[in-house]
């Protein structure tokens, strides 16, 4: 097994090999990647940059590494975010069909809260699902290498 070593963080440094788009009307993409798994130690505070290398092309690169007190911390603010703007979705929602669905009578206009609350429904229905995955991928790793040396690599999260 597996299992994760405390104070460490294991990631995996993407080595793209393919990455082709087919199809006129109908587009596929395929992406051939090799991945090179590593342990990485974290900080006891702070930040601490290290060093990886891609295991296929042995280019060198430069990583961020947080403490575990701060990958937890905003780990769960993100997570907390989106439990709230699950709240807003679900309330702003309500509030527009409520509102929305009500007869007027001539010459009267809906209420100056109902083109916010639907701009609000549209806002959180999609930060809702950006900030869980984010909050659940989250492993506070990321990459500072240009984007000319690391072109063809991705640093992912591995999830124990």
């Amino acid at each position: 097994m597996n299992r994760p070593i405390p104070g460490t963080v294991q990631v995996a440094v993407r080595h793209i090999l393919s990455d082709k788009v087919t199809g006129f009307l109908t587009r596929t993409r395929t992406i051939v990647w090799r991945d090179t798994f590593m342990r990485v130690r974290r900080p006891q505070s702070g930040r601490h940059t290290v060093e990886l290398t891609c295991g296929v092309c042995e280019t060198s690169l430069l990583a961020e590494v947080r403490d575990e007190a701060r990958t937890r911390r905003t780990k769960t603010v993100l997570l907390i975010l989106a439990a709230v703007s699950v709240v807003l979705f679900v309330a702003a929602f309500a509030y527009a069909i409520h509102e929305g669905g009500k007869t007027l009578p001539e010459g009267q206009s809906l209420p100056v809260l109902f083109p916010v609350s639907v701009i609000t429904v549209f806002v959180t229905f999609v930060a809702s699902p950006v900030l869980y995955f984010q909050g659940r991928n989250y492993n506070g790793v990321s990459m500072l290498s240009p984007r000319r040396e690391a072109r063809g690599h991705q640093l992912k999260p591995v999830r124990a």
